[in-house]
């Protein structure tokens, strides 16, 4: 599966787990999740690289307690068990 492939999924995992997605072009200033008024929010810069841009989800969605893999593809889920291990 390709990077643009894994980061479309991966983005959509983040909106099923909750995540407000919002996709901009930052120039790498203030990229990645955050919590605001509630919300879990997820920053991804459009100004990085597809590889870039799916480390940011990764990260984000790595620090979820109770991560829902359901419907997720065995690759993403392996690249998601990885950075957990890391």
């Amino acid at each position: 599966m390709h990077t643009v492939e894994l980061l479309e999924e991966a983005l959509a995992l983040a909106h099923r787990c909750g995540f407000v997605v919002r996709q901009d072009w930052l120039a790498g200033v203030s990229a990645g999740a955050c919590e605001f008024q509630g919300r879990r929010w997820l920053f991804v810069d459009l100004a990085q690289s597809p590889r870039e841009q799916l480390e940011q989800v990764l990260s984000a969605l790595e620090e979820l307690p109770h991560l829902a893999q359901a419907g997720v593809t065995p690759q993403l889920q392996t690249l998601l068990k990885l950075r957990k291990a890391a």
